[in-house]
């Protein structure tokens, strides 16, 4: 499952997401795309967000990047 994925299972926005973990549209964007790495402290709020655990979250971040190579 990607990020993306995750998202659209908890039924989110990606301007969902960047209100509920402060960051910008474009992070969360680049995040999904594989673009950009996702820091520790916003990790813990995604999987929260997400309903995942830390390792899902980390499989799925990994999968987005391939996905998007």
């Amino acid at each position: 499952m990607t990020l993306k994925e995750f998202r659209a299972r908890a039924g989110l926005r990606q301007e969902d997401v960047a209100k509920k973990v402060d960051v910008s549209i474009i992070a969360v964007s680049n995040w999904e795309l594989g673009k950009n790495g996702i820091a520790r402290k916003y990790k813990k709020k995604l999987a929260r967000l997400y309903g995942c655990t830390p390792q899902e979250l980390d499989e799925a971040i990994e999968e987005s990047r391939k996905e998007n190579a």
